[in-house]
């Protein structure tokens, strides 16, 4: 096999994943002849995309499981108010499915229709021509290729985290998004946290000053989940432990950081670099509860540092075999302020030089940052519902609340295509990284230079 039908296969696969890339000897430029081989034509039309309003958005969702059941009850306020309706629930498995019709009967008159007879029965819900849109929480591996039969079939796509696994995957989401004209919008939930959604509003309106560097991360101990027999079906994301080498869950951390940075609105990922740790916590737990599986490939540290277009650098680190407790770091440093999340944190600098200090604001001045700068979209919502404190202390409702209020209204999405598609590619750039000696790999452009407009960030208007 030639070298190029060689890096083609390899990457069709995985992203070099169990490859033992040194003993090829592979240069920069063979991997970057790797990476562009995956390209297809893109044209960056999905930028600030609107579709004809839709006062009632009908909606399937396909994998009612740990995540989809909350999504499921993040409707009520949605349906109560006639913004929304959902049509059918898909899932393997028969209890689930009927699990959460009884929650939708709580709040909705109309019975959803039930898909749950085979593995393929996801896809009479997508071949449906009463659906808007397509909510998909399912394992990682099945969410390119139900979100691209979904807007094959006419339907937008609201997908969970991450959009795809493999570069392939990602250039096919922009592909057919294109194409079809149907939205595409990575369900990172992050994005809409009240801290983070603080912190962003300050950006704007320029306590940070210029920013220079950022810093998030998944830091949460997963081994009890990871480990047990029935809370991910079939025990399926540990297995992408067991296979896989590098950051799995970039998109927590990365997605509120490239709103703060512009990303995709005036500048973009350039090239990153990624190192993991040797593993160690994962298969002790494994040996602990006699779990048959007791080697995994991914070490239980990783770190990777990505640089931007305008110079700007982002760490990232992912952990989810460490007993420690729960961070996403959420630090943000600029030239007038920083702040750091867990607990939450923020320095004001002086323009004085002998007031320059290393102290965080004091309990008084902090909370009058928090209540000057709060967003307004939170203002908004603490009035509008109830629901507001609902999954994950509320980021979950007001994610579902923006999808469909700006499907309502005919508005581009707070999370584009290629946000989505660029905080996703990141995992099997780091993947390459990773196994070729933490070499620096060139970051591929997603939006076909539609990075370089700037534009206002969506999620900072109301609806």
């Amino acid at each position: 096999m030639n070298r190029k039908h060689f890096l083609k296969s390899v990457l069709g696969a995985s992203a070099f994943i169990g490859i033992p890339f040194n003993s090829y000897s592979f240069s920069n430029d063979s991997i970057d002849e790797l990476i562009n081989n995956t390209k297809l034509n893109i044209n960056g039309s999905m930028f600030s995309f609107s579709d004809t309003e839709i006062k009632k958005v009908r909606v399937a969702i396909i994998g009612v499981g740990n995540r989809g059941s909350v999504l499921l009850q993040m409707f009520q306020y949605l349906v109560e108010n006639d913004h929304a309706e959902i049509i059918a629930i898909s899932d393997i498995s028969e209890k689930k499915v009927n699990n959460s019709s009884d929650k939708l009967s709580k709040f909705q008159r109309r019975k959803a229709d039930l898909y749950y007879k085979s593995n393929e029965d996801w896809k009479k819900v997508c071949d449906r021509d009463d659906i808007d849109l397509v909510l998909i929480a399912t394992p990682w591996e099945l969410h390119t290729s139900m979100s691209v039969y979904a807007m094959e079939n006419g339907k937008h796509v609201a997908c969970e985290v991450p959009a795809a696994s493999t570069l392939e995957d990602c250039w096919k989401l922009i592909e057919v998004s294109e194409r079809t004209n149907k939205h595409f919008m990575m369900m990172e939930n992050c994005n809409y946290n009240e801290e983070e959604l603080w912190v962003l509003n300050m950006i704007q309106e320029g306590v940070f000053g210029d920013l220079t560097h950022a810093e998030g991360a998944y830091l949460h101990d997963l081994r009890a989940l990871l480990l047990h027999e029935n809370y991910y079906e079939g025990q399926w994301r540990l297995h992408e432990h067991a296979e896989r080498n590098g950051n799995f869950y970039t998109t927590h951390g990365l997605g509120p950081i490239s709103f703060y940075l512009k990303i995709g609105r005036g500048d973009t990922f350039s090239h990153l670099t990624s190192m993991s740790s040797r593993e160690l916590n994962l298969s002790l737990a494994a040996k602990q509860v006699n779990h048959p599986i007791t080697t995994y490939k991914c070490g239980d540290m990783n770190n990777t540092m990505i640089k931007t277009e305008k110079g700007k650098t982002i760490l990232l680190q992912f952990d989810v075999h460490s007993g420690r407790p729960y961070s996403r770091i959420n630090k943000v440093v600029g030239t007038k302020a920083v702040h750091e999340g867990y607990p939450s944190r923020l320095y004001i600098d002086s323009e004085k030089l002998e007031s320059w200090g290393h102290k965080w604001l004091k309990k008084e001045e902090y909370s009058r940052y928090r209540n000057k700068y709060q967003h307004p979209i939170i203002q908004k919502l603490k009035s509008v519902s109830q629901a507001f404190k609902q999954g994950h202390g509320g980021m979950d409702f007001v994610m579902i609340y923006r999808l469909i209020r700006c499907i309502n209204l005919g508005l581009p999405l707070d999370i584009n295509l290629y946000d989505s598609v660029m905080w996703s590619a990141i995992t099997p750039l780091t993947e390459i990284s990773v196994v070729s000696n933490s070499q620096s790999i060139k970051i591929p452009d997603f939006t076909a230079g539609g990075w370089k407009t700037e534009s206002p960030l969506e999620i900072m208007r109301e609806v």
